[in-house]
């Protein structure tokens, strides 16, 4: 009796799944389940969406405001809060100036309707250039190889998942990760599916991942030598003539020079793969009807992420599988792509203050925030935000971190924790719970390997004396504007508004061209400030859809498989996919001379976890239980070389950690895994605490991808050796 059943997308990862909620009548989750019925996700669900309704009722969730008191926090009400944030920003402005101030973005921001509307006002209201996100810490060196392959960085093509024939997957784990920049519910179902339709699935990782076993095969490589391999079979493309290129392209001269001393025979030692195997990774790639090379993580988080990326489109290009059914291809999402710059991309507009490192997409790199704090002097970071984001525990030399932030003059956080970045807050901003929040994801439509489009209601209303995510980000901007803690919260959607519907009643053929922007905005449909901006941009898209059409569907709508659309968004100044920009041909160099090097005798990489998505799930029970769990994975080989025991001390050039170990054989030897996201401790979350694991990016340091300034987090080096006590785990 009294129950009730919810449709709602699921945030937890960029899968983005269906969920089906059933809730009693105190609006308390029963039961999820995945939704039969969406067109995309087809009822999958994973441990993460199962447990949305014991995260959404964590009860070691912040219910409202706290302001400092001393060592103590103190709830206040949000007006209370909202003016001791004005009054902290203002104090550090008139002090120090606004290069003073600094924003950080989690990876949250980028699932939320607030969170990705209103990252770009803030960062532009607080009027400084220390802007820094957790992109720099995940993906962008692919943002910057297709910025400079094809003049957009957000141009990210993706695997035609549902008709390749072949698919080729370096450094990624998707039937764990759910896929990552490749949006793909059910991944491994559809791995399954692409076998059963006679195609061939073939995993290049340094583990024996748990894609890995779903595929036909299975290649070890060494860590961070993934762009001496991907130019091996470049070269051997073109010395070979294997090539069917069908796009316009500018640059294959200079790209056959650059391959050309990467022969299969002088990356084979490098990369710990046969000079055979990768003749004929390459020479199977070339004669499948249709082939998709998808990297990640793996790749994206190394010395040479952004060379790796490069040469993955470049794969694609020189076997006729860019941007073609059954290749890699360009999503068209339902709403206007009001992101995207008309303008080709350029990096190092400017430089940072210390370590004298490019800006890239208007940020700086998240590896040196700690510089930046740190370092007295003109621009040096006094207070902070940080938006949806642990970067103690996500960022490099997080220790450091953790220290450099007790010495800020203010700091706010926008987060529902006090976890172990915010417990430096002056003032947190706690957002509703997950199922108070309308969703529509708007960017990880661009990235789906199908077009569809779904917006999910709010499931639960707010409670009294509740704020919206819109409206704290929305009273954020316009205190970080100047003007005051008073100011009407919807003015900030209404300039939005009238700007991008004033700029799309200009642009040519499109559905608003040339009518009256008031008569639209009259006509536009939503709760709040990114309801409003959401049907403007439903309306501005491709579809002729609105919001009410969505919330006709509950369960989604199929928008139908990708297709063809490259010459919409090449912007190059040539006009062509360009196969050797200058910037990584000269990268290259860098490359070669890695080669040279003495290989470290052990070196270290992350992995991801099914049930845990980077440093915040851990506070759920359910979550953090199995096998995901903090531990060193080691090959048995290296266990009895170095007479390790249960436990062992990995130090780097960085730091040192004690930590459990897990021998297997799923791992090379020489190399070991640690999970990312754990470290957790001194904090109010009484699950992390109770499992607390260890911070692998104590061992990262700064260590940068030179092109993107993307943060290393594998292939760094590192020193296993007996734990101190001998490396036995206490009895009792």
């Amino acid at each position: 009796m009294g129950t009730r059943t919810a449709y709602r997308t699921c945030p937890l990862c960029e899968t983005s799944c269906g969920l089906r909620l059933t809730l009693d009548a105190d609006d308390r989750v029963t039961s999820v389940t995945g939704d039969a019925d969406d067109p995309f996700s087809r009822g999958y669900l994973c441990p993460k969406g199962a447990s949305i309704g014991r995260l959404d009722e964590d009860p070691d969730r912040l219910p409202g405001p706290v302001v400092r008191d001393g060592d103590s926090w103190r709830a206040v009400d949000w007006d209370e809060a909202f003016a001791e944030v004005a009054r902290g920003i203002e104090r550090v402005v008139a002090e120090h100036g606004r290069e003073a101030l600094a924003l950080y973005f989690g990876n949250p921001t980028f699932h939320t309707m607030a969170g990705i509307l209103y990252r770009g006002p803030l960062g532009q209201a607080l009027g400084t250039r220390n802007i820094f996100s957790a992109s720099t810490v995940d993906q962008m060196p692919k943002h910057v190889a297709c910025g400079l392959m094809m003049g957009d960085p957000w141009a990210v093509a993706v695997p035609d998942l549902d008709r390749t024939e072949h698919l080729l997957i370096i450094g990624a784990n998707p039937a764990v990760s759910n896929g990552s920049l490749c949006v793909a519910p059910d991944f491994a179902g559809r791995l399954a599916e692409l076998r059963r339709r006679g195609g061939r699935v073939v995993v290049i990782d340094p583990r024996r991942t748990r894609t890995a076993e779903l595929a036909d095969e299975h290649v070890f490589v060494r860590p961070g030598s993934d762009p001496a391999l991907l130019f091996a079979m470049v070269h051997t493309l073109l010395a070979e003539g294997l090539t069917s290129i069908g796009v316009p392209v500018a640059g294959l001269a200079r790209l056959r020079e650059l391959a050309a001393p990467f022969t299969p025979e002088a990356v084979a030692a490098f990369c710990g793969v046969e000079a055979a195997v990768v003749r004929r990774l390459a020479r199977q790639l070339a004669a499948a009807p249709t082939a998709a090379v998808y990297a990640r993580i793996g790749t994206c988080t190394a010395e040479f992420g952004t060379l790796a990326q490069w040469l993955v489109d470049v794969l694609n290009v020189l076997t006729g599988n860019f941007d073609r059914p059954g290749g890699v291809m360009f999503a068209r999402p339902a709403t206007a792509e009001v992101h995207k710059s008309p303008e080709p991309f350029v990096s190092g507009r400017w430089h940072s203050r210390v370590r004298g490192l490019p800006e890239t997409l208007g940020e700086f790199p998240a590896a040196t925030m700690v510089d930046e704090i740190e370092q007295p002097g003109a621009g040096r970071i006094r207070a902070l935000v940080t938006v949806a984001g642990n970067p103690v525990l996500s960022t490099p030399d997080g220790g450091r971190l953790d220290k450099a932030l007790a010495g800020l003059d203010f700091m706010v956080a926008v987060d529902p924790y006090v976890n172990e970045t915010t417990r430096h807050a002056n003032v947190i901003l706690p957002p509703p719970r997950i199922l108070q929040m309308p969703h529509y994801d708007f960017l990880i439509s661009t990235i789906q390997v199908r077009n569809y489009a779904r917006y999910s209601p709010a499931v639960l209303p707010l409670e009294p004396g509740q704020r919206s995510e819109a409206e704290i980000l929305e009273r954020l901007t316009l205190i970080a504007m100047g003007l005051g803690a008073e100011a009407d919260p919807s003015a900030l959607p209404e300039q939005m508004l009238s700007a991008m519907l004033g700029a799309a009643v200009t642009i040519p053929g499109t559905p608003l061209t040339g009518a009256d922007p008031a008569a639209l905005r009259a006509g536009l449909n939503g709760e709040d400030g990114p309801d409003l901006l959401l049907d403007a941009m439903l309306r501005m898209g491709p579809y002729g859809l609105d919001r009410a059409a969505l919330l006709k569907q509950p369960n989604g709508i199929d928008l139908g498989p990708l297709e063809p659309r490259l010459t919409e968004i090449v912007r190059t100044p040539s006009g062509r996919v360009e196969l050797a920009p200058e910037p990584l041909g000269d990268d290259t160099a860098r490359l070669r001379a890695a080669m040279e090097r003495p290989p470290a005798p052990m070196v270290l990489i992350g992995r991801r976890h099914l049930r845990s998505n980077n440093s915040w799930m851990h506070n759920v029970p359910r979550l953090v239980g199995g096998s995901n769990r903090c531990t060193l994975q080691i090959h048995p080989e290296d266990v009895a070389r170095l007479g390790l025991g249960d436990r062992a001390r990995v130090s780097s050039a960085s730091g040192e950690l004690v930590v459990e170990l897990e021998p297997t054989d799923t791992i090379m030897p020489g190399v070991v895994s640690l999970p990312h996201g754990w470290g957790h401790g001194g904090t109010p979350q009484r699950v992390a605490a109770a499992h607390a694991g260890v911070n692998a990016n104590e061992l990262t340091g700064g260590m940068l991808d030179v092109p993107s300034g993307n943060a290393v987090f594998n292939g760094v080096p590192v020193t296993v050796a007996p734990a101190p006590d001998g490396g036995r785990q206490p009895v009792g």
